[in-house]
């Protein structure tokens, strides 16, 4: 490789989103190439000659039962070799030249936390960054790495590597071990082929928690240069990474005066509480348009920003003419929904008599926030003609039917139908009998996750979801936009956190819902508020899609260099296609754990009924896989959690 080449494309890769990641990878992928580094003429046979030096001792130690006998290991033909590679260099079968121990799992009896024992390593939660952390020791261990050892992480998050510095280890199947058995390689050039592989493994692992097996590590191929060239590659990486990192800590830093340079600016935009507040906050943001607007994502703040001055009045002009007031806005949709009361009929007069009876006794303080004088506070409860709870149960799904909006189809104030799950119209009947939901009507989210909200569409006939509530409006006298848009504030968005309950997963009762609070403006304000905040948004599009575009030609240009410099041309990935079939894996509740027990997965069951999908229950812990595996592991373990049953496939709608 060309290295005034490599430095005139660094700055070109390193700057474009996700460069410095790429530039690790394309570090490891030159070394493995062979392109990091010249190869001495001294050196061009000593290839073969380690060879077979590492052969020869493993040939001794198998026949001293000192490493076990593999099977023997396919032939390497000639299209498996890179065509590229150099001519001195050899390649052979990974198992050739390193002992592999696959990790074994231990039952909780065999282990403890009070340091008795060997450490056991049980996952990738136990390697950050390449080093070590023991929480867990064990008297009777199994499999045993030893100091040198290299780890890595083959379930869950795999490619996590690390050398063992500690000594006598136990680790779990979700690691293995890897051992210089003839002390005639180089460990670091063998970490350095590990982290470039792991995209390989990674590719191989498509099952529910990934994974990769013993003998895709094995069996795949391995470079051997001259142990004079390895250490010379291992020295040249090893600059690199410290240039990427230093190039990385660059990047964080500017990113983080950014960040509070956003956080502040937009702040104190949102703040504004007049005229002069507001004109002095936009020319801030004039002033740092750059800086603040940089990303895609950077816009969301300035949205963010948008939405709390709508809903302190001031995206209207000073000098309008004030016609009515917010008060009397809820005077006029309390007297229409007294009329509702003793006009409907059966069911909707019964929520009409519930709305009325839970507005007398209704307690609320309104927020510690400035409105415009003519403005007020009012609950959901207040502004509504009805608020109502879905049926708290898991609908029985059909392949065809009516879509039943759960709460993952609701987001960024948009209900999406494409994924929905269907309901038959009996179960729809049911399920929607005390308010069908029609057109215009407001859904709102109080849990997994709590504070997403939607309109109706029109002409849709869809069905509540669990942990979604119904809001309907009187079209007439509130806007369900305008609603919309209260709801995703920041200002708003604190009030509710704060009103939510739980330990584990946090979320809004029934009654907190009804309780949320936000501004009234007369009607005539709403609309034009919406409008302009329509306007606004419109713009913040088509500045996040201009960002994009800039990120999408660095990155392009990251990988023309990335191409010119390996001289691997990287073909676009095919759109994943959804499977046909889906992997059901039920989890079911099992002994109640005391309460003082830490039971987070088991908590989550019983309040949805004692079942839930192994996938679901892992999205609504909210951590990493493998904390999850541990942690389902434990509570297995301890009966709180039955045993799961052989995992079934069914067959879903292709999209």
């Amino acid at each position: 490789m060309d290295a005034q080449q490599f430095l005139s494309e660094f700055g070109h890769i390193a700057n474009a989103p996700g460069g410095v990641a790429q530039l690790r990878e394309l570090v490891l992928q030159l070394a493995i190439q062979g392109r990091l580094v010249n190869a001495k003429k001294v050196e061009e046979h000593s290839s073969s000659e380690l060879l077979e030096a590492v052969r020869i001792i493993r040939s001794k130690l198998i026949s001293e039962k000192k490493l076990p006998r593999e099977k023997p290991f396919p032939e390497i033909s000639a299209r498996e070799i890179p065509v590229d590679s150099p001519k001195h260099w050899n390649w052979v079968r990974f198992g050739e030249l390193w002992h592999l121990l696959s990790g074994r799992d231990l039952t909780p009896s065999q282990y403890n936390e009070s340091k008795n024992g060997i450490p056991y390593i049980t996952g990738a939660s136990n390697i950050e960054n390449g080093s070590i952390s023991v929480n867990r020791w064990t008297p009777t261990p199994v499999v045993v790495s030893v100091k040198d050892d290299l780890l890595i992480t083959c379930k869950g998050t795999i490619g996590k590597t690390a050398f063992n510095t500690i000594g006598d280890v136990h680790i779990a199947r979700q690691i293995m071990a890897i051992r210089n058995f003839s002390e005639r390689l180089n460990t670091g050039f063998l970490k350095i082929w590990l982290d470039g592989f792991v995209g390989q493994l990674i590719a191989k692992s498509k099952s529910m928690i990934p994974g990769f097996s013993r003998d895709d590590l094995i069996h795949a191929i391995y470079p051997i240069p001259p142990i004079e060239e390895q250490a010379r590659i291992v020295t040249k990486v090893d600059e690199l990474m410290v240039l990427c990192d230093k190039h990385e800590a660059q990047q964080l830093a500017r990113q983080k005066l950014c960040d509070l340079t956003r956080t502040t600016v937009f702040q104190v935009l949102g703040s504004a509480r007049s005229p002069q507040d507001l004109f002095s906050a936009w020319q801030r943001v004039s002033e740092h348009a750059a800086l603040l607007l940089d990303a895609p994502e950077s816009v969301d703040s300035y949205r963010s920003a948008i939405l709390d001055l709508a809903m302190a009045g001031l995206l209207l002009p000073s000098s309008r003419k004030i016609i009515s007031t917010g008060h009397e806005l809820l005077e006029m949709i309390e007297n229409q929904r007294t009329v509702w009361s003793r006009t409907a009929e059966d069911q909707e007069q019964k929520e009409a008599l519930a709305m009325l009876k839970k507005i007398r006794v209704q307690k609320i303080e309104p927020p510690d926030a400035s409105l415009p004088e003519h403005w007020t506070w009012g609950s959901f409860l207040q502004i509504s003609q009805a608020v109502v709870d879905c049926h708290n149960k898991t609908a029985p799904y059909v392949h065809e039917g009516i879509h039943l909006i759960r709460t993952t189809d609701i987001r960024n104030g948009r209900m999406i139908l494409k994924n929905t799950r269907k309901v038959s119209p009996e179960t729809y009947a049911f399920w929607s009998r005390r308010m069908p939901p029609r057109s215009g009507d407001v859904f709102f989210t109080r849990e997994a996750p709590m504070g997403e909200a939607a309109i109706v569409p029109e002409g849709e006939t869809v069905c509540l979801g669990q942990r979604t509530m119904l809001l309907r409006l009187f079209p007439e006298l509130f806007n369900n936009q305008f609603l919309v848009y209260a709801i995703y504030s920041p200002s708003f968005q604190t009030r509710m956190v704060e009103a939510a309950i739980g330990m584990t997963v946090k979320h809004l009762r029934v009654g907190g819902v009804e309780d949320l609070m936000i501004p009234v403006p007369p009607k005539d304000e709403q609309d034009q508020i919406v409008a302009i905040i329509d306007q606004l948004f419109s713009h913040c599009e088509q500045l996040a899609q201009n960002l994009a575009r800039k990120q999408k030609m660095g990155s392009n240009l990251a990988k023309s260099s990335i191409e010119a410099l390996t001289g691997i041309r990287s073909e676009e990935e095919e759109e994943l296609k959804t499977p046909k079939t889906e992997l059901i894996a039920k989890l079911r509740l099992g002994e109640s754990p005391n309460i003082k027990e830490q039971a987070p997965l088991a908590a989550i069951l019983a309040q949805q009924n004692g079942e839930m999908a192994a996938k679901d229950l892992w999205q609504r812990f909210g951590k990493e896989i493998d904390a999850f595996y541990d942690q389902l592991k434990l509570e297995v373990s301890r009966g709180w959690i039955l045993e799961p049953a052989v995992a079934e496939m069914h067959e879903v709608e292709a999209k």
